[in-house]
């Protein structure tokens, strides 16, 4: 009886400990990106280096844990595991189709669009198969904070000049039997789901082909295109709160900001499509980056959309905003 009674205050106590301890350095390194992030998606960036900056410091910490829990499962179960763990916290789900056109074994290149928030690690959750799989990255400190992940990407400086390097481990990986994937927009595009095929069909005009240099580089590669959609929450897009901000670009960050934060938000189901694989062939690299423009506008085409979702949200014109992940 006296270790029934004693057991709810004890583990009241261990909890109380917790929540004092001191957060570990790497917490406080991404709770500080996160805050600077969250500020200047509120467009209170100014509040930085005042004392009102602690009323946001919760928040910005509360993510920062859980991008510390997944960098570690990252380093423990591997990028896809980790990744299917951060994925069940920040959505409901991930349904795939064609997964069987991305070759298990030998080089091979996948090519996706970029719409944001859990995008890439809904990607990752799917490619389980491939434990070789590197990203092209740009270099971000948030990135650079994750160690485990830091080693399963690819960093794509600002530098035009750092480039050439990235073009030569790349192609190393993939010469190697390696797989890599990339983001050919380079921004953040639109979901097709919530803001229509027609704007997400538009930005594959923005894709570089620099991809197709590749197919010279390692001629065994293959090119599966990835159309990735329902990852952007219409509602949260609809919040009250973007009416604070002015422009189409503000309003979207301030949505993807409470996307994060709140649950309410988290019911969207992912959903990756996977076209053919391609070899770039005789015909070579304009060919190649013709294929792969006209799989990704059938995969845009006749992917499920509900007309419930696509409605009369700001314009989201490719280039509005700069992503993490990108391809060369």
């Amino acid at each position: 009886m006296d270790a029934v009674a004693t057991a709810p205050p004890l583990r009241r106590r261990i909890r109380q400990m917790n929540a004092t301890a001191s957060p570990s350095p790497l917490i406080e390194t991404l709770t500080e990106v996160n805050l600077v992030d969250l500020l200047d998606a509120i467009g209170l960036l100014r509040l930085r280096r005042t004392p009102l900056r602690r009323l946001f410091v919760p928040a910005a910490r509360r993510f920062a844990r859980t991008a510390n829990e997944f960098d570690s499962r990252v380093g423990a179960q591997g990028l896809a595991q980790g990744s299917a763990w951060l994925v069940d916290r920040m959505t409901a789900g991930v349904v795939s189709a064609g997964l069987e056109q991305v070759p298990t074994q030998g080089p091979v290149m996948i090519l996706a669009n970029h719409p944001g928030m859990t995008d890439t690690v809904a990607l990752f959750s799917c490619l389980a198969a491939r434990p070789d799989l590197r990203v092209i990255a740009s270099d971000r400190p948030f990135l650079r904070a994750l160690p485990h992940v830091a080693r399963q990407l690819i960093f794509l400086p600002d530098e035009p000049g750092g480039r050439m390097a990235v073009m030569r481990a790349a192609a190393r990986h993939l010469q190697e039997g390696g797989a890599l994937l990339t983001f050919p927009a380079g921004d953040i595009e639109p979901d097709p789901a919530v803001f229509g095929p027609q704007r997400a069909v538009a930005s594959l005009q923005n894709w570089s082909s620099s991809y197709t240099l590749f197919a010279r580089l390692a001629p065994q590669t293959r090119f599966v295109p990835a159309l990735v959609s329902h990852v952007i929450s219409a509602d949260a897009q609809r919040h009250p709160l973007t009416l604070l901000r002015r422009t189409a670009r503000d309003k979207e960050k301030l949505a993807a900001a409470l996307q994060v934060a709140l649950p309410r938000y988290h019911d969207v189901v992912a959903r990756i499509s996977f076209g053919q694989a391609s070899f770039a062939g005789p015909e070579g690299a304009k060919a190649l980056g013709a294929t792969i423009a006209a799989q990704m506008r059938q995969l845009i085409l006749t992917a499920p959309v509900d007309d419930r979702r696509v409605q009369a949200l700001p314009p989201l014109r490719a280039g509005q905003a700069r992503s993490p992940l990108r391809g060369p």
